[in-house]
Formats: C-alpha cells, structure tokens, sequence
C-alpha cells in the first residue's frame, strides 16, 4: 500500500508532497488499522478558506509482484469460493481467512482519495497526515502558475 500526502495553498503556495510505502515499514500493521479506521466516505463539513492549507490524502493498493503472498489473496470484501461448501475441505483457503485478527495485516484493495481544508485535519485524518509526515522527508514543487483569466 502506498500513502501520499500533499499539502497546497497557504500564503506562499507552495505544494509539499509526502510519499510512504506501507508495506515497507516495520510496523505496517499499525498502518493498516489506522487506513481502516479513516472515514473515507464521510468527510467533515467545513468552509473553504482562502489562504489556509488545503491537504490531499491518496492511498493505492500496491502492485502485486510475482511470488508475493498478497497476489492470491481473496478481497476481504469479496465472496469467498469456498464459503458455500461447510464440510470436508480444510486448506489454505480456510486457514488464510481464519480469525479476524488478520485484517489488519491485509491492506485494503480499493484506492481511496480525499482533499480536505486545514480546518477538516482532524481525528484519523490528522493521524495519518503527521505519521506520514514523520516517516518521510517532504518533496518541493513550485506553485502552479495563476489561471488566465
């Protein structure tokens, strides 16, 4: 799983990005529950305001690579082949979905992406956001050209 943070606006607009590799940091479990527990559906209601920050939060599933134990894994959210046989077969099927304890460990499939106001960077958000910020170091862009008008 990849998390990319950028940060735009403020007086100077200049763009901050942030880019982690979740799989890759030794405490990627802790990564996955905190992804989990983001609302990305539901994002908190607040004003645009001129001159202040403005934040975008993108996570993408990795890509799979060959012989990766996550490129045969079912989608959590997925039906599952074996779910209408109960008797008989016990495999690697059975075991890889066995307690939910798991789930952590299993990052989610599906992209997620939100763009928030400084005044919405709370809760879960803001908790990624500065754990993102305090795994990786920020890269520079330049602020965009104004629009003509």
């Amino acid at each position: 799983m990849d998390v990319f943070v950028a940060r735009s606006g403020g007086l100077a607009g200049i763009r901050l990005t942030w880019h982690v590799r979740v799989d890759e940091q030794p405490d990627a479990a802790d990564w996955f529950v905190l992804i989990e527990e983001i609302p990305w559906d539901d994002v908190p209601d607040a004003p645009a305001e001129p001159d202040r920050f403005t934040w975008d939060i993108r996570c993408e599933p990795a890509e799979p690579t060959a012989g990766s134990p996550k490129t045969d894994a079912p989608r959590a959210d997925a039906p599952r082949a074996d779910a209408p046989q109960t008797g008989g077969q016990t495999g690697d099927a059975s075991t890889a979905d066995a307690p939910h304890t798991d789930a952590p460990q299993t990052p989610p499939q599906a992209a997620a992406e939100v763009t928030l106001a400084e005044r919405q960077l709370t809760g879960p958000w803001r908790e990624l956001v500065d754990r993102v910020r305090q795994t990786t170091e920020p890269q520079r862009e330049a602020p965009r050209a104004p629009r003509a008008r």
